[in-house]
């Protein structure tokens, strides 16, 4: 590495003061300015790609000329775009990226308004409360690289995080956030030193000398306030300028210019009054604003990258039986590893040798580890407390788990509620309206008091710019998604928590949801010569491809199943398949029988009773050809031990619970009196549960459903909010509005009560920026307000505003696994 580098070794653009990264390239750290640059040259270099540094032009300098070849050009590489995104229908990709330079809500709609104006793009999500979008667009119609060029182009500097923790360029943020603070605060004093003793002075008669003295000196110390300490602001508002849009940075920016330069004009001339103790004040109390709202931006992006800093960046893969490490960018699907005792797995896979115990805390909140055995599944990110184990990998980069919950946290991050949009428009419209406002003030001061017009115009571009009605909701919901992940619940999208907060009813699915899901198998019942091992192989080998709990009753069963063929899921009926050249079916009574088919006579049997005819409350599978039975499976499963005392909790907050199950009818009546559930509703279809939800919701009732399987797909897809268990199905999980991770219905009632503490706060942050900003702009507008008081006041408002929504991650209430997510150094696998 060559110490002396003053540029980027991937783009040639000036390595930032006080940022140390560096990429290894050919066994060589190389400097890069930035997460992105070291992600793309790791990237190239891991591929085999080295030749691109060898043969490119030797000067590694950026291009001056546009279009230049610039560092997003390299993101338009095939392996690159796969390696950084996520599969979306229909072929389209999605990233989420962190935007350098997003303050407010004007920011984000710049954004929004410049990426959506682009051919290919679907969708476009950017919140300002964590400084992040997702992007979907179609690869077909728009490369990765032009979108980013995009965004880069308007003054917002993209940073693609694809798993990749953003400390780095947070800690950058904050440093030159505070370098910029501590000379407007220092300016800010010293300025005020002279101010009083002018005011003063004025007033009883000051030496003229002493008092130009003390203008110049004021002049000379408000420069670096004026220009460095205030340069964001003006970036800001000339970056939305030029994209023929107001920004709030555009009042905040006229304000300070005009005061600046009036002053400046009236001390060389040396006479009329001057403002750098209002233009070092609003420097000064602006900034101390924006770095408030950037520290409670940072925390509610913490919990995402601290996921994502589970992964290890190595891995330990074996080739003929030798192990070599590699980059974990460079696994496949198909890969050997060998993960040794203490170390991190580096991506999903199935155990192939050895027995040991995995961490799973991180994932899950579980905090006893969880036995392995050969066909076992592990996850990236989890941790290995026993002997070695050998596995191959059967998914890496965005298709693991792990990546998978921190798309969730993402995607909840980027989404803009309901709420949030409508005070976007109201801000957007607020703004115009500023700048007419103002025009209107001074004309009209002009004609009254012509020396108390230019004080009163800047009073009002300053403390009416509607910044806290902007931050009121997206802050209050990034703090209460941050709250919630700790916890192990995921937002999958931001708009259920106003429904949740609003929820009157609770749907609940039997199987997997109030009980554990661990099905086990208590008696088996054959007819004719069929006997049970025979039966249980069958069986088994129809639920091979199933995600119902039932099934992993069947497959711990029997060990000599062979997966069937021409599988077909009937939802909320049962499975059907060829078994050794015949066609079986196992699932309900009537399915299985073929009682239900149209025309068809089922052949009796006695291998068990009908349903519900025992009376004894177990629940029945059945096996058979579609003409009649040959074989029956009690199953039990046991009752979650926190079931009942969630049912108690969220009845006590005004939410009575219903059960809504396929399962029988005595089945069901055992659980619900076991629960204290008084209604439930047996035996029914994917549709029949949609349809007690809908006759629900046709009454005014605001519903939650609450399911982990594929046959609750319809009934959570329709739901007012849809709740689904950590380890529910994927189809489930899909459909869902918030996910469990850990499993356990402990937290569902603290979800609901933080949920209606969100949208309590929310109101209260409205209330405030609303009644702050129709008091503030009379009083400005009448000169009762002057100039540095309107700085502190627009800056207090907005602190206000982000402190009161951090209350939400602060006051979190009920039990917490402190071990989710786990912050350790993640270790090779």
């Amino acid at each position: 590495m060559n110490g002396a580098a003053v540029a980027c070794f991937h783009c040639g653009e000036p390595l930032p003061r006080g940022l140390t990264i560096h990429a290894r390239v050919d066994g060589r750290d190389e400097p890069v300015c930035c997460h992105g640059c070291k992600a793309v040259a790791e990237f190239i270099a891991g591929a085999g790609l080295g030749d691109y540094y060898r043969y490119r032009d030797t000067s590694s300098t950026r291009a001056d000329e546009p279009p230049r070849p610039d560092r997003w050009s390299a993101y338009d590489r095939p392996e690159l775009v796969e390696r950084l995104t996520r599969a979306e229908p229909g072929g389209a990709r999605s990233i989420t990226v962190l935007l350098e330079g997003l303050r407010c809500a004007a920011c984000s709609w710049l954004a929004d308004k410049a990426l959506s104006l682009q051919s290919g793009v679907l969708d476009v999500s950017v919140n300002p409360a964590t400084a992040r979008a997702r992007l979907v667009w179609d690869p077909a119609k728009v490369r990765l690289g032009d979108l980013l060029r995009v965004l880069d182009h308007v003054g917002l500097r993209p940073h693609p995080l694809a798993g990749e923790p953003s400390e780095q360029v947070a800690l950058l943020e904050r440093r030159s956030a505070l370098k910029r603070l501590a000379v407007a605060g220092f300016g800010n004093m010293q300025v005020m030193m002279f101010a009083v003793p002018l005011y003063f002075g004025a007033a009883n008669g000051m030496d003229p000398d002493m008092q130009e003295y003390m203008r110049i000196v004021s002049m000379l110390v408000s420069v670096p306030v004026a220009l460095y300490a205030g340069w964001p602001f003006y970036q800001g508002a000339w970056h939305a300028l030029r994209a023929r849009s107001i920004s709030m940075d555009v009042p905040v920016s006229l304000g300070i210019v005009l005061a600046f330069v009036a002053s400046v004009w009236n001390t060389l001339r040396g006479s009329g009054e001057i403002y750098f103790d209002s233009v070092t004040m609003f420097v000064f109390f602006l900034g101390l604003g924006r770095y408030v709202e950037m520290i409670a931006r940072h925390r509610a992006g913490s919990v995402a990258d601290a996921l994502a800093r589970l992964a290890p960046v190595t891995a330990r893969r074996l080739r003929e039986g030798v192990a070599e490490d590699v980059q974990a960018v460079e696994l496949r699907v198909g890969d050997e590893l060998l993960v040794r005792t203490g170390e991190v797995f580096a991506a999903d896979g199935t155990v192939l040798d050895g027995e040991g115990r995995v961490d799973e805390s991180m994932l899950t909140g579980e905090s006893t580890a969880v036995a392995k055995r050969p066909g076992a599944a592990v996850h990236q990110g989890t941790q290995n407390l026993g002997s070695p184990l050998r596995l191959r990998v059967t998914a890496v980069a965005g298709d693991t788990v792990l990546s998978g919950i921190v798309a969730l946290l993402e995607r909840a991050q980027t989404e803009r509620p309901r709420l949030a949009r409508a005070a976007d428009r109201a801000a957007a419209w607020f703004l115009s309206r500023i700048l007419v406002g103002a025009a209107i003030v001074f004309a009209v001061w002009w004609f009254v008091d012509p020396s108390r017009a230019f004080a009163a115009t800047l009073a009002v571009l300053v403390v009416t710019c509607p910044c806290a009605l902007s931050l009121a909701t997206p802050t209050a919901l990034a703090a209460a998604t941050a709250a919630l992940a700790k916890r192990g619940v995921l937002i999958a999208r931001t708009d259920a928590v106003e429904s949740l907060a609003k929820a009157t009813r609770v749907l609940w699915d039997k199987t997997g949801t109030l009980t554990r899901g661990l099905v086990r198998i208590e008696d088996v019942r054959t007819h004719g010569d069929v006997d049970a091992a025979q039966a249980l192989a069958w069986a088994a080998s129809l639920e091979q491809l199933s995600e119902h709990p039932i099934a992993r009753a069947f497959l711990g069963a029997s060990t000599t199943a062979t997966p069937a063929t021409e599988v077909a899921v009937h939802a909320g009926r049962g499975i059907e398949g060829l078994v050794e050249g015949r066609r079986m079916r196992i699932g309900t009574w009537e399915f299985a029988s073929g009682a239900a088919d149209p025309g068809a006579a089922a052949t009796a049997s006695s291998v068990a009773p009908e349903p519900d005819a025992s009376g004894d409350g177990d629940s029945w599978a059945y096996l058979g050809t579609g003409q009649g039975v040959v074989a029956a499976f009690r199953l039990a499963d046991p009752l979650r031990p926190e079931a009942r005392e969630c049912v108690e909790r969220l009845a006590g907050l005004g939410l009575p619970s219903a059960i809504v199950s396929g399962d029988e009818t005595a089945a069901v009546a055992r659980i619900a009196a076991r629960t204290g559930i008084p209604e439930q509703a047996a035996r029914l279809s994917p549709q029949g549960k949609l349809e007690r939800l809908q006759a629900l919701q046709s009454t005014g009732h605001v519903v939650v459903a609450v399911g982990d399987g594929i046959n609750d797909a319809p009934l959570l897809k329709g739901a007012d909010v849809a709740i689904a268990m950590g380890r529910g199905s994927a189809l489930a999980q899909t459909s869902a509005d918030l996910i469990l991770v850990r499993d356990s219905l402990d937290d569902l009632p603290h979800v609901v009560e933080l949920s209606r503490r969100t949208q309590r706060v929310i109101r209260q942050n409205l209330t405030w920026s609303i009644v702050y900003n129709l008091a503030a702009l009379p009083l400005a507008a009448l000169g009762w307000v002057p100039p540095w008081l309107a700085a502190i006041g627009m800056s207090l408002s907005s602190v206000i505003v982000v402190l009161n929504a951090m209350r939400l991650s602060r006051g979190t209430h009920g039990r917490r696994d402190p071990q989710w997510p786990a912050a350790r150094p993640a270790e090779a696998a």
